[in-house]
Formats: structure tokens, sequence, C-alpha cells
């Protein structure tokens, strides 16, 4: 429960950067919608329909990266998807590094209150 934002955060930033992937891929070579790709995606397809992914700065980042989508030519909006590739993967790398270092921290609270409450009642 406590790492569950932080959870949501990096599968968030994980599905966004396999969206731009994938949205990449198709400007160079296919010629599918923006819809049918996203639908693959739960947290793109609720952005794109305007719903709240994340909240606060997050979100930002992400009303902003949704609203620049489809705007522009095919060559512009390939170098939008570049730049937006590299912010991206940080953000998707420094995401699941926090869930991974705050889950561990809270297995172990947890298991200490567990082992406290076993002497507490020994």
């Amino acid at each position: 429960m406590l790492s569950a934002r932080k959870k949501k955060r990096a599968k968030t930033y994980e599905e966004f950067y396999e969206f731009n992937e994938k949205l990449l891929l198709n400007l160079k070579y296919g010629k599918l919608k923006v819809k049918d790709i996203y639908m693959n995606y739960p947290s793109v397809m609720r952005a794109f329909e305007g719903g709240e992914v994340l909240g606060g700065e997050d979100e930002e980042f992400i009303v902003s990266y949704v609203a620049n989508i489809g705007t522009t030519d095919a060559q512009s909006q390939i170098d939008y998807l570049n730049e937006r590739k590299v912010q991206l993967c940080k953000l998707r790398d420094e995401s699941g590094e926090s869930y991974r270092k705050s889950s561990s921290v809270c297995i172990k609270i947890c298991l200490l209150a567990g082992v406290l409450v076993a002497v507490l009642l020994a």
C-alpha cells in the first residue's frame, strides 16, 4: 500500500515510453491511426481521453505530451517524439528505481513490525 503510488508512476511511464516507441515506428513505417496504437496502453488511453493519470507535475508533463501528438507534419512529429523519448526514458528509469527502493524498504519495515509484534506477544 505504501508504495502503490510509486508503482503506478513507474508503470505509467513504462507505458508511455512503449507507446512513444510504437508511435515512432508507426510514423516511419506504418499507417495506423494514433487511436489504434494507444488502445493497448490503459494509462495512455486515459490521458488521450482527458482523464487524470498521475496528478501534479507528472500530469503537466503528460498533458503537454498528449497535446502535441498529431499537431504537426510527420517529420516534425518524429523529431518531437525523439526528444520526448529521452525524457520518457529518464522518467521511466527514475520512477522504476524509486519504486524498487521504496518497495524494498516497505517490505523490511513490515517484516520488522511483524517481528516486533511477535516479540511483544511472546
